[in-house]
């Protein structure tokens, strides 16, 4: 008994879950539009309708209205289109070649930007179909499908098209009326005419140039007819796969609007570059002549130019061991950059500072005067300011010289230290000019009164105080140029005399 209530309460479960699950419900928010047909011929509830190629919902019910109209409910259950204008327009088209419908609607014609829309369907307040949105007869139509057309070529049908359209006049001679009513339910495909017309009305010249192309093409096209034949077969089975794969196809259909919206920021991008690009490809399009003898001429110069890469390849081979060998160098002469490069930063500032400054034109001004000072200029010409210095020291001897203060290795004799001892100091030799005694005098830390006064001793030396006189008895030298009285008593000043070509 347990058991059977467990199943019981299983079984109930199940059916609600499968009532619920299929939607059970009557989508009472689905948007209706109650749409009428002159006719609805093999069209059953349940078919697709779809807008723009996008499936939006169903047919859901058909009825049929007291003036013998086929009255189609269409459920929109797609969010965004259930929006119907009343210029809308929906028409029956065949879904498949084994004769399957669908109802194709457009929920309002297309408008400028900016521009008004229409006002929304109107909504059946009572009776039948109340709650829906009505679309009158004169914006729907049901085209002839190919298959009536193709059977009406058949026999024994084309056969009894001639006997009907034969009969026609007899049957139609007292009907007036009826003739009048099928005219009017044709309307709408008349209208469709009208347009058709109108467009090829527009594109006459168009035509033409169809008409006068079409010899042109004709021509090949029977020429290779057995070609065109294989064209027709092939084509047969590419239907046939696409046929077996219309789901696919119709997925990327439905994705297609998505995909072109997103490439539509691209497509800008690529038209303004094209715009951009005109003038580029109008001055390469003027020298296309050079650019195409160019290229002619680049094949020749190619060929010429095989051997050079192949004694480059050959020698590549060598190099590449000689670099390889290299890199140690390489690797020393980047360390020596590495660690000269504080050196050459300042020698780098010290150039740009002496260009900036000058100090290269300084130098050569300093070289320039320096000289000039030196070179001396009288009535007689140039002249060198320098000292002749002769004396008993200038000339070549082997045994020590009581004249000269110069001191031989190896004399030991007491003579020779004696006469060293008496020898007359070089600053207090008046035969020598007064600048070099004075720059003697320096050396030796003396200060020399050329005016009779005592050269003094320094602590350095520990010398005696001496009156400055030299020996009565020295030889004048041969030939010692005259010099002016020094300037003043400082040592400095006599050697900068000297050395810059003053009076001394």
């Amino acid at each position: 008994m347990k058991r059977i209530l467990a199943m019981a309460s299983v079984l109930l479960a199940a059916g609600a879950l499968v009532v619920f699950g299929t939607g059970a419900s009557d989508g009472g928010g689905a948007y209706r539009v109650r749409a009428i047909f002159m006719n609805a011929f093999s069209v059953i509830p349940g078919e697709d309708v779809k807008i723009a190629g996008v499936k939006v919902g169903k047919i859901e019910s058909l009825d049929v209205t007291p003036d013998h109209k086929a009255a189609v409910v269409l459920r929109i259950d797609r969010a965004g289109f259930d929006d119907f204008r009343a210029d809308a327009q929906c028409t029956i088209r065949p879904q498949s070649l084994i004769g399957e419908k669908f109802v194709e609607c457009t929920p309002t014609q297309p408008r400028p930007e900016n521009a008004q829309l229409a006002p929304p369907l109107r909504k059946i307040q009572r009776g039948a179909g109340k709650g829906q949105y009505l679309l009158p007869v004169g914006q729907t139509s049901k085209p002839v499908d190919l298959d009536l057309l193709n059977n009406t070529l058949r026999l024994p049908y084309r056969e009894r098209l001639a006997i009907i359209l034969n009969e026609l006049g007899t049957g139609l001679a007292g009907r007036g009326g009826d003739l009048r009513q099928a005219v009017t339910n044709a309307d709408p495909a008349l209208k469709e005419t009208d347009k058709v017309l109108a467009i090829l009305s527009d594109q006459n010249r168009v035509l033409s140039d169809l008409a006068r192309n079409g010899d042109t093409i004709l021509a090949p096209l029977a020429r290779d007819r057995a070609k065109v034949a294989d064209f027709v077969t092939q084509a047969n089975v590419t239907a046939q796969a696409t046929a077996e794969r219309s789901d696919p196809l119709e997925q990327n259909i439905a994705k297609l609007p998505a995909f072109l919206r997103e490439l539509k920021p691209t497509m800008q991008a690529l038209g303004g570059l094209s715009d951009q690009m005109t003038p580029v490809l109008t001055d390469l399009g003027a020298e296309a002549g050079s650019i195409n003898r160019f290229i002619k001429e680049l094949g020749p110069f190619s060929q010429a130019g095989i051997p050079a890469f192949q004694s480059l390849g050959a020698a590549a081979d060598v190099g590449g061991p000689a670099l390889t060998k290299s890199k140690p160098i390489i690797t020393d002469v980047g360390q020596l950059a590495s660690t000269s490069k504080p050196l050459t930063t300042n020698l780098a500032a010290l150039l740009t500072s002496l260009k900036d400054t000058g100090g290269i034109e300084r130098l050569m001004d300093y070289l320039f005067y320096q000289v000039a000072a030196i070179n001396g200029f009288d009535a007689d010409g140039h002249y060198l300011r320098a000292g002749l210095i002769l004396n008993a020291c200038s000339q070549y001897a082997i045994a020590p010289s009581p004249d000269c203060l110069a001191t031989f290795p190896n004399s030991g004799s007491a003579s020779a230290r004696a006469a060293g001892a008496t020898s007359v100091p070089a600053y207090a030799d008046t035969r020598r000019s007064n600048s070099l005694r004075q720059l003697d005098a320096y050396f030796h830390g003396k200060k020399l009164n050329l005016g009779g006064g005592v050269a003094q001793s320094s602590a350095k030396d520990g010398a005696q105080t001496d009156t400055g006189s030299a020996p009565a008895q020295q030889p004048a030298p041969a030939a010692a140029p005259s010099q002016a009285p020094a300037s003043g008593n400082d040592p400095s000043s006599a050697l900068l005399d000297y050395l810059l070509g003053g009076s001394g």
